[in-house]
């Protein structure tokens, strides 16, 4: 079997009916300043930030210095960035994390969970894992219905899990396994 890496970088972009997943760039920044500067959108996932030349330096220093895996989301239709999606796998365990974030324009349309089947697709009929888990901070339901509507299962809540925006939050663990997906 090919490597982890070689199979992400194979499929590096990604069309749904609605979405192109594809690699993100600086050219992104305006866009994704958008969200990243809006303390709503940005409430449970990360700081906010405070200018766009943050968000060039995150997407420089998360998204392009180390890409494998990242995905950034564009409405196929109008080629507009809407948000970003990743996974991350862990080789040893056969298993992948999920994580995403979506500018609030867009909830409620149904896009995350699209970005997310295409990457549980990718997760366990590509790069055959056994195992893909997701989690949110639990004052963030929302983001738990996501991984409901992805066929993952709740699992339990890990206490003060993270620290984050200066104070320790509690995170939702949720989890599909690869015989649960192929049931569907």
């Amino acid at each position: 079997m090919e490597s982890f890496t070689y199979l992400l970088v194979e499929h590096q972009i990604i069309r749904t009916e609605r979405l192109i997943l594809r690699p993100i760039t600086l050219a992104d920044a305006k866009s994704m300043f958008e969200y990243a500067s809006d303390d709503e959108n940005t409430r449970f996932v990360f700081d906010t930030h405070t200018s766009i030349e943050i968000t060039r330096q995150t997407i420089a220093e998360y998204f392009v210095a180390s890409p494998i895996g990242k995905y950034g989301i564009e409405l196929a239709e109008t080629g507009k960035f809407i948000g970003t999606i990743d996974i991350r796998i862990d080789p040893m365990n056969r298993s992948g994390c999920l994580g995403y974030v979506l500018n609030r324009d867009y909830w409620g349309r149904g896009y995350m969970v699209e970005a997310g089947r295409a990457l549980l697709d990718l997760a366990f009929q590509t790069l055959q894992l056994e195992r893909v888990c997701s989690m949110h901070d639990v004052r963030n339901p929302a983001s738990g219905k996501v991984m409901q509507r992805l066929g993952m299962s709740y699992e339990g809540t890990l206490r003060k899990s993270r620290y984050i925006k200066e104070e320790f939050v509690d995170d939702a663990y949720y989890a599909i396994l690869k015989e649960e997906y192929n049931a569907k």
